[in-house]
This record gives C-alpha cells, structure tokens and sequence, in this order.
C-alpha cells in the first residue's frame, strides 16, 4: 500500500511521469490540460506490461488536482482499487505471457 505520509512526487510530478508498482498494479501519475488546468492523471493496470502494450479495457484512470490534495487522492484511489481487487492484481504476477 501507499504511505501518505511518505509519498510525496508533486513537484516531480510537475515535470515528468511518475510511475511505480505495488504487488501486481502498476500506476502512473502524468500532468496533463484538462481544460484550461493542468490536473495529475492518475491510470492503473495490472502487470505485466507497460501502459502502452497493456490493453485499453484493463487500464483504469482518474483525475484529479495538481496539487498536495490532489496526490493524497490519487494515493487514496490507487489503495482502494489495490484493495477492491487484491485478487487480480497478484494473479497478473503469475500468469503465463506469451
């Protein structure tokens, strides 16, 4: 799970992608215009690829504020999704790829 009190990327953010991965769920937070505002990007998906060789209808997005809250929210909804389906996200550890 990810740590609020220890996750801080916001100013990294800011410049680049930041991405990571926790027992099965990859993610990557991206700045990208919504509008007229910058937000964070936040996209799930399971292992074992990276986002552009991963299937669109495995992938999983949200948006929200390019700010300190925003990240908090960002981590609350990756923990929850990890959680909501602890299952599938340690099982695309162990699948067979071809």
């Amino acid at each position: 799970m990810l740590d609020k009190e220890t996750f801080h990327p916001l100013n990294y953010i800011k410049k680049e992608e930041y991405s990571g991965s926790m027992d099965g769920m990859r993610y990557l937070l991206k700045k990208v215009r919504s509008g007229d505002e910058d937000v964070i990007r936040v996209t799930i998906w399971p292992e074992p690829f990276n986002l552009l060789h991963t299937p669109e209808h495995l992938r999983e997005s949200i948006e929200v504020s390019l700010t300190t809250e925003g990240v908090e929210q960002a981590v609350d909804w990756i923990n929850e999704r990890y959680e909501a389906e602890r299952d599938k996200w340690q099982e695309s550890l162990h699948k067979p790829w071809v």
